[in-house]
């Protein structure tokens, strides 16, 4: 039993939500890595960087992925597929849903339909799935559909629609996008936690005291009352950051800059 399966409590929300994680302790060292949006080469250094960085930690060990996996960069399929496998030894893994994840879902039960994901960084998805996108865009509901059930594995789109959608590591949450202050796990709403772009700062009450999150991207990680944001839009700028806390919550940042390698 892993970890994470010995302390998970699950925090429920509506019937038909994602799930969410409640996990009461804070393990030796906890890592959370921003949007990565199809940039597999510097989610492959980032990576190795965290592994380097924990030989140094004794105990346990957390990477939490915060969403936004596709769209926008180059290898979104290549993405998928590594977090689709064992964690590195020593660590466990958990992957949030991002709203870009829940837009190429959308658009996969219904390609027929225009809900901008393919203007969004969706045809290049779909490129690194091997599908032409020039053919695709063209291409009426059948055919697409075709394409999809072609070069899309069904194991991605399932790994896709467990993916929870927060995470309570002792005092830290984990979101994608917000957190409502005064709300408990279960109350928070989706919308909120997959696509808000106003970082509040928790209230005195509440069962976390730090939320980390990404979604809206800056240069640079964004430290604010509560709230820690770490989207450092790769896709665009080359740089993926990652967060160390370790279990007194001692703030640390790793970072890979393609760009600029030191």
């Amino acid at each position: 039993m892993s970890w994470l399966d010995r302390l998970a409590r699950p925090a429920r929300g509506p019937a038909n939500g994602r799930p969410r994680l409640n996990i009461p302790e804070m393990p030796a060292a906890l890592y959370a890595i921003g949007d990565v949006h199809g940039c597999f080469e510097q989610l492959q250094l980032l990576q190795q960087q965290i592994i380097a960085d924990a030989r140094r930690v004794e105990g346990p060990k957390v990477l939490v992925m915060l969403g936004d996996y596709v769209d926008r960069g180059p290898q979104s399929a290549s993405v998928i597929d590594a977090l689709m496998q064992p964690p590195p030894a020593g660590f466990t893994r958990i992957c949030l849903a991002g709203n870009h994840e829940i837009m190429m879902l959308a658009h996969l039960a219904n390609p027929g339909r225009d809900n901008g994901w393919l203007e969004l960084g969706g045809l290049a998805t779909l490129q690194s799935y091997g599908i032409d996108a020039s053919l695709y865009a063209d291409a009426g509901r059948r055919e697409r559909q075709a394409l999809l059930d072609a070069y899309i594995p069904r194991d991605h789109i399932d790994f896709l629609e467990h993916l929870p959608v927060l995470a309570l590591v002792g005092p830290v949450l984990f979101v994608h996008a917000a957190a409502q202050p005064g709300l408990t796990l279960a109350e928070q709403d989706e919308t909120v936690l997959l696509w808000d772009r106003q970082a509040l700062a928790p209230l005195p009450d509440d069962s976390w005291d730090l939320v980390v999150h990404g979604h809206t991207p800056s240069p640079q990680p964004v430290i604010a009352a509560g709230n820690i944001n770490i989207d450092t839009g790769c896709f665009a700028t080359g740089i993926l950051t990652a967060l160390r806390l370790d279990g007194n919550q001692k703030q640390d940042f790793l970072r890979v800059d393609v760009n600029n390698p030191s």
